[in-house]
């Protein structure tokens, strides 16, 4: 009998895995093809040089920024689009729309600005490790140029995710999945050309990996404005969407209240996984280059996981519009379970492919050991963030966007960077183990996660209200 009630608990029927699956499959290609270009651009751009892999390094870490800083815009008005889907409201979907259409335009011109004017600045922060003058000035240079031909491409991303987020928060997950896989076709052929300048294109290395994907921004963003515009009689949203460019002023508060604290928490996050990578490259300027291969490997086998959790706030915010709070936390509970399982499949493949993946850069022995390490770490702690990644868009899928800062930007400042600070500056540790004990730490955060989950604190309709 206990044993029947727990599987009920956790694991669903086949219409659930069908229902999740639905949503959470094009996101999962969407991502993986990303991932896997972002694999292939790594790689290409390792074969040039570990000065240009750096470079480049650096240079996405601070774009990761700007990304997850439009992501949190984005969301935040999506807690309301998909709970206003879930209610029936199609005029509520469109102001949803119009909201994350302002507010990402505005903060990507503030992006461009801080970008250009602080380049060097900025790169140079990751540059005081150990190594040469020589290299850390060519890092630099690499690193600036990359960053001054990126700019032009935030306005599409902007747009892109304006029209990206709201359709995938109303379940329709496919159209941004064939938008990105356009504009990875594009990235792909691009990087080709212009990295190593074949068919007779220039040869411009990193520069030319930035220019490839500032056009791939663009395709991304045409793709997305055509079909969905082509297609307005199943996208209704966008009928008027721009006829009266207008949001009603309690509205926009409303937007507004639970955007600033969800940019907070993105942007917050990111900084601190910045300031946590120039805590280890002040070890090392090879662990600029060791975390890069790592990363992009985890990026690409954790497709799984992160497209369910992302599913997961798109689900649950539906139900809670409908008004079925019963029906949401039992959805939750079981996704939540449903990714951790992918997390500890993610955890496997990561550990087989250890050895041999950094072996593909053409960089120096101790750069690739010290990235085999690294993925041996960061692979073994996958089930952790399958959970807490899962257990954040639960929390923000009812719209609590306090306590998802508490939980997730607020815990790596008080605990994830001070600590990686400490060791960097006042320890003998190696970077290895430096890594493995900072994010180890992923373990308190999970127990908060249960915690909160469990208490039902976050399952609240947000638009009734």
């Amino acid at each position: 009998m206990e044993r029947s009630t727990l599987k009920n608990k956790y694991i669903g029927d086949r219409a659930f895995y069908k229902m999740v699956l639905t949503i959470a499959v094009p996101m999962m290609i969407q991502s993986g093809i990303t991932n896997l270009v972002s694999l292939l651009d790594n790689l290409m751009i390792g074969r040039v040089g570990t000065n240009e892999l750096s470079g480049v390094a650096i240079a996405n870490q601070l774009f990761f920024v700007y990304m997850l800083l439009i992501f949190g815009a984005t969301a935040g008005a999506g807690i309301f689009t998909a709970q206003y889907f879930g209610l029936g409201d199609n005029e509520g979907v469109r102001l949803t729309f119009r909201f994350k259409m302002l507010i990402n335009f505005i903060l990507s011109i503030i992006s461009i600005l801080v970008f250009l004017i602080f380049a060097s600045n900025l790169v140079g922060l990751f540059l005081h490790g150990e190594g040469s003058k020589e290299d850390a000035e060519k890092t630099l240079e690499i690193g600036i140029t990359y960053i001054r031909i990126m700019t032009i491409g935030l306005i599409p991303v902007a747009v892109s995710n304006a029209y990206a987020g709201t359709l995938r928060d109303i379940g329709q997950t496919k159209v941004p999945m064939y938008a990105a896989s356009i504009a990875i076709v594009v990235n792909l052929v691009g990087n080709f050309l212009l990295i190593y300048g074949y068919c007779g294109m220039p040869r411009l290395g990193a520069a030319g990996a930035a220019i490839a994907t500032v056009i791939s921004r663009f395709a991304e963003m045409l793709t997305l404005i055509f079909y969905t515009h082509r297609k307005r009689n199943k996208y209704t949203f966008i009928i008027g969407a721009f006829s009266k460019f207008r949001i009603p002023p309690y509205l926009a508060r409303k937007f507004l209240l639970k955007s600033i604290p969800l940019m907070a928490n993105e942007t917050l996050w990111a900084l601190g996984q910045t300031v946590m990578s120039q805590s280890y490259s002040y070890r090392s300027l090879d662990a600029v280059a060791a975390l890069n291969i790592e990363m992009t490997l985890w990026n690409f086998l954790g497709v799984s996981f992160l497209a369910v959790g992302e599913a997961i706030s798109i689900i649950a915010g539906q139900i809670l519009g409908s008004g079925d709070i019963r029906k949401a936390r039992d959805h939750a509970t079981k996704m939540i379970a449903f990714t951790v399982f992918l997390g500890s499949v993610c955890c496997a493949m990561m550990l087989i492919v250890s050895p041999y993946y950094p072996k593909l850069y053409n960089t120096s022995d101790s750069i690739r050991n010290m990235a085999t390490m690294l993925i041996l770490i960061q692979g073994g702690l996958m089930p952790l963030y399958a959970f807490n990644h899962a257990s954040y868009f639960v929390i923000r899928a009812g719209g609590r966007v306090m306590i998802t800062l508490l939980f997730d930007s607020v815990f790596v400042w008080v605990i994830s960077v001070p600590s990686a600070f400490i060791i960097s500056r006042f320890t003998d540790i190696g970077v290895v183990a430096m890594v493995f004990i900072v994010q180890a730490m992923e373990l308190l955060k999970c127990v908060s996660g249960y915690i909160m989950v469990k208490s039902g604190i976050w399952a609240k309709n947000i638009v009734k209200e």
